[in-house]
């Protein structure tokens, strides 16, 4: 029996053989695209964000994102550090704007190997007095922080942890101001990544480098900012709750404790809420215990 397909005279049993031949192509490709699908979601966030750096490395001069950048409009501190600006005209307010942007380029893959990688970062962190009209609405306080770090990538078990990313770093942070209101420090830095399901942990010592005593705008920061800095982050459908903690583990006890949680309310915004309190919240409030809470909006998260 013969059969007409658009002009063309085909026998039935090929028609037969040809629609059976679409039905498994269509089928595999859904069976492809699906298990695609499951090994991306079975990917950690640690492995989503690894890729997406190493791929970056084919973009010239690409930039990545490094540390969250978040705007919160609304940041509220019951009792603002006036002791840094005595001397200088107006009030400081209790609410301002604060946000961070921060940013990364790889530019070295195949340091020591195939696991290592050697990027640049800055961070910035500014505290604006916007709504501090009386004062001309004044940049308060910016935090300046670029980076050296070089990374390794792990999978190294430890307690039921696995050990995913491995970082040295050499890192300034400054606030760019003139005496007496100018802070810096230097430090080198490890930073241990772990994973266990959808919760991540990092543990961050660094030292400081020693600077001349006349030269020294902040001679004692370490007895209030520490040596280490934990955090603790539980991520699940773009939610992510996380826990920071720093202390100098002195008798005289100083350390700080943030809490961040953020959620999303669009394909590019996510909502965001943070808690500080403690010292070392900007480099003029290292020796100034803080007290804030802030509503806003995060662009990039931890992960």
């Amino acid at each position: 029996m013969l059969v007409n397909i658009d002009g063309m005279r085909l026998p039935m049993a090929i028609k037969s053989f040809a629609t059976v031949m679409i039905r498994l192509i269509f089928s595999f490709l859904f069976m492809f695209s699906t298990q695609l699908l499951a090994d991306e979601q079975s990917k950690s966030a640690i492995d989503r964000r690894i890729a997406s750096e190493i791929a970056s490395l084919d973009n010239s001069f690409s930039i990545t994102p490094h540390r969250p950048t978040y705007v919160l409009p609304f940041a509220y501190n019951r009792r603002p550090n006036k002791q840094a600006f005595v001397g200088t005209p107006g009030e400081l307010d209790r609410a301002e704007i604060k946000f961070q942007l921060s940013l990364k380029s790889l530019v070295w893959k195949g340091v020591f190997g195939d696991r290592g990688q050697l990027s640049l970062a800055y961070t910035q962190q500014s505290y604006w007095q916007a709504y501090n009209r009386d004062n001309s609405s004044p940049f308060r306080e910016t935090n300046h922080e670029p980076e050296v770090i070089l990374t390794f990538f792990t999978d190294v078990s430890i307690l039921g942890l696995r050990n995913r990313i491995l970082t040295f770093g050499l890192n300034h942070q400054s606030n760019g101001q003139a005496e007496p209101l100018s802070r810096s420090w230097n430090r080198v830095y490890a930073q241990f990544i772990f994973e266990r399901g959808d919760y991540y942990l990092s543990f961050k010592p660094w030292v400081r480098f020693n600077e001349d005593v006349e030269d020294d705008d902040n001679p004692n920061i370490e007895d209030y900012m520490g040596h280490f800095e934990i955090h603790a982050l539980y991520y699940k459908n773009k939610y992510e709750l996380g826990l920071t903690l720093r202390n100098n583990l002195h008798a005289e006890n100083r350390g700080a404790v943030q809490l961040d949680w953020s959620y999303p309310i669009s394909e590019q915004f996510n909502g965001y809420i943070q808690l500080f309190s403690g010292y070392g919240e900007s480099l003029i409030d290292y020796d100034a215990y803080i007290n804030r809470i802030g509503f806003g909006f995060a662009l990039v998260n931890w992960l």
